[in-house]
């Protein structure tokens, strides 16, 4: 198999200590980036939401006790496959993210909703387009009852 290999573009700053699972919408984050992605930023203070892609370097991935679980280790949901949720101990440890853009300069993004922890870093920025992005979906009922407190 190919090895893949990613860097960082930059990181996120926030008052956000250690992991959590709920309270994330009214976090604001700043995403810094690196020096040589700055000018990347350009255009995108035009939209007025993005998508942000993070590596999860604080999860660990256990098949035994993640392949198959309860999100967030509720009770009251349904035993589901990590594919099937959106926990943060994933095989891979990408993370992502549809966030309200605050700001934008040349350096930094800054975001409400980020569910990323301080120094988090940052795999890519997309803008959010609502044509590719927001389109009628279903979702099971318990999705619901998980995301009452999430933001």
């Amino acid at each position: 198999m190919e090895e893949i290999k990613m860097e960082p573009i930059g990181y996120v700053k926030n008052k956000v200590q250690t992991r959590k699972d709920v309270s994330w919408g009214d976090d604001i984050s700043v995403i810094e980036l690196k020096d040589e992605y700055h000018t990347g930023l350009k255009g995108l203070n035009d939209f007025s939401h993005a998508i942000i892609l993070f590596y999860l370097d604080k999860a660990s991935f256990d098949r035994q006790k993640h392949l198959n679980r309860r999100p967030q280790n509720r009770d009251d949901m349904p035993l589901v496959g990590i594919f099937a949720q959106r926990g943060k101990d994933r095989p891979n440890r990408i993370g992502m993210t549809s966030v309200e853009i605050i700001s934008v300069t040349d350096s930094t993004l800054t975001v409400k909703g980020l569910d990323a922890i301080d120094e988090t870093p940052i795999l890519d920025i997309k803008p959010y387009y609502p044509a590719y992005d927001r389109k009628e979906a279903t979702v099971p009922e318990w999705v619901d009852r998980l995301m009452e407190h999430y933001f």
